[in-house]
């Protein structure tokens, strides 16, 4: 039953379960574009964004990426042509993402942390001509630029949308003080601010959209193996939308809820709970530029009405262990969602006595836009379960030759339904493993229950899963053994409280004079940091099968 306290404060909550439908109609819209237009109007004089104290209207967002996507078509840019957008949550970030989208652009979203090797292999795979990126990163950019197809650089600063005296402070503390922008030289580089200034010139050209329509290139892992282009259709984005919004519009009042974005948009979760979703209802998105800085996040729930939030473990775990958040008012809060990676059951049950709400959990891949399950909002929820299928979704559980199992028997989760990619870009091969009879393979393994709830046992393959990033061994071993002095090296994920996962690295040293210092250096020059590992063990030899190959496995049950 309900706790009734609960139901005291939130009485929805009696009539949710039967509030979900079981479809939605993807046909509600032709494209994101025709979604976003709608809601500029509808909610012009609603707040839309805020970051750093400063709010957009929807209409000034409106504007803003008219102007951008004007610019965009002004400098040659044409439907289908692609773009890299690169920073953290800032204002500038939507204005750049729909004004992008309405020019007819695919938007691939970068991580701000890349390094210049892993910056090159997605730009060129991409075949990417455009970019918009945090001067704090142009310096990386500067070192690849020519091995790349950009011929557009537009340029921004952290403060660069605020009013002109803070915009002044910040940058001078950004630039001078605390010394986060490396010296580089991009002198064809057009200012952010410029640019906007420079599309109000011209008119945006509207072009002809449909559900098939590439708009998305979202890089990821997949289940293994190099990073990958996901193609993200309208329909694909469209349906993962309503999808989720089915789950959370009996809580949730047009217009008038106040949702707080920490997570970085660049992050498909993020992309679609924090941008999409608050854009359909008319929403206040508080974006949080750096989450780390947990003060950050808990004057946001003072300063603004926070209804609803994003995150991950790591940030509810560092958040409930602040006595300053456990004293604050949660009486508006309805909807916190995890996503990213699992939800400990510590950490929710902690947030619960202090909010007195429960943290829900989804389940789902960038291959699935990325939702595929929910836990329920209300007393149905289930600690532990990554919940049911959300609208117009099948999931189900086969073994290694494809035979769907009955409930309580272990196998991977496939996923089917409106929100599952095209297939990943330039890599048939990769799609078609990927997906067989429309069915996604997830590479997680699991089981349902005999009433639907489904599970996550294990991983498939032996990505290892950072603080909701996915890292693959090959990835990092490849990087290792580069280095002179190493022989052989295997990395695995070991069990950590504040990441979920942290990285061990076994090493067979080629030169005994190889230290911990220089294996560590030599892999934040070459990896973002969540990848660097934590620990390194040096061993003699690593464990192999007969035909040699090295048996990460054997190092996990060490």
């Amino acid at each position: 039953m309900t706790n009734p306290v609960l139901l005291a404060q939130r009485p929805w909550l009696k009539y949710y379960r039967s509030t979900i439908p079981a479809e939605i109609d993807v046909n509600t819209y032709q494209s994101l574009v025709e979604m976003i237009e709608r809601s500029f109007k509808k909610y012009a004089y609603s707040p839309a964004f805020t970051n750093m104290g400063k709010t957009f209207t929807y209409e000034e967002i409106d504007r803003h990426s008219y102007n951008f996507g004007a610019f965009l078509q002004a400098k040659g840019l044409k439907k289908g042509d692609r773009i890299a957008i690169m920073m953290p949550n800032l204002l500038q970030y939507p204005i750049a993402l729909l004004g992008a989208l309405r020019a007819g652009l695919i938007v691939v979203n970068t991580n701000p942390l890349y390094t210049p090797r892993e910056m090159e292999h997605q730009f060129k795979d991409s075949g990417v001509t455009a970019i918009v990126i945090l001067e704090n990163f142009a310096h990386n950019l500067e070192k690849i630029l020519p091995k790349t197809n950009i011929k557009l650089i537009i340029s921004t600063s952290i403060g660069e949308m605020l009013p002109f005296v803070k915009r002044s402070i910040v940058n001078f503390v950004v630039r001078k003080v605390k010394k986060m922008v490396p010296p580089h030289s991009l002198p064809h580089a057009i200012a952010f601010a410029a640019a906007l200034k420079e599309g109000g010139k011209h008119e945006l050209k509207r072009h002809v959209a449909s559900h098939n329509d590439v708009i998305l290139l979202q890089y990821t892992g997949g289940t293994t193996g190099i990073s990958k282009g996901a193609m993200l259709t309208n329909k694909n984005m469209i349906a993962n939308m309503l999808q989720g919004e089915a789950f959370m519009s009996p809580f949730t009042e047009e217009a008038k809820e106040t949702m707080l974005c920490p997570l970085p948009i660049y992050h498909i979760f993020a992309f679609t709970m924090n941008v999409l979703i608050p854009m359909n209802g008319g929403f206040h998105n508080v974006l949080v530029t750096n989450p780390r800085e947990i003060k950050t996040v808990i004057e946001a729930f003072k300063k603004y009405p926070i209804s609803m939030m994003t995150g991950v473990n790591t940030l509810f775990n560092a958040l409930i262990n602040q006595p300053d958040f456990q004293k604050l008012d949660f009486s508006k809060l309805k909807i916190a969602g995890a996503g990213g990676m699992a939800l400990q059951i510590p950490v929710a049950e902690k947030w619960r006595k202090i909010t007195n709400m429960s943290i829900t959990e989804g389940f789902g891949m960038t291959e699935s836009s990325p939702l595929a399950s929910i836990n329920p909002f209300d007393d149905t929820a289930r600690l532990g379960t990554i919940g049911i299928p959300v609208p117009s979704t099948e999931l189900r559980i086969v073994d290694g030759t494809g035979n769907v199992l009955p409930p309580n028997e272990i196998g991977e989760i496939q996923i089917k339904g409106p929100q599952v990619m095209a297939g990943y870009y330039n890599r048939p091969d990769a799609t078609t493993e990927a997906i067989q009879d429309g069915w996604l393979n997830t590479g997680d393994i699991g089981l349902m229950s005999e009433d639907g709830y489904f599970s996550i046992v294990d991983r498939k393959k032996d990505m290892i899963l950072v603080s909701g990033f996915n890292v693959y061994p090959n990835e990092i071993e490849n990087v290792v053994v580069a280095h002179p002095k190493v022989l052989e090296a295997a990395a695995i994920g070991i069990p950590n409280e504040k990441t979920g996962e942290a990285i061990k690295l076994f090493v067979v040293k080629k030169d005994d004079s190889l230290t911990e210092e220089e294996l560590i250096t030599c892999c934040k020059e070459n990896l973002t940091p969540y990848k660097v590992p934590k620990l390194i063990e040096f061993r003699t030899e690593l464990p192999k099968s007969n035909v040699g190959k090295i048996l990460r496995k054997d190092l996990r049950n060490n």
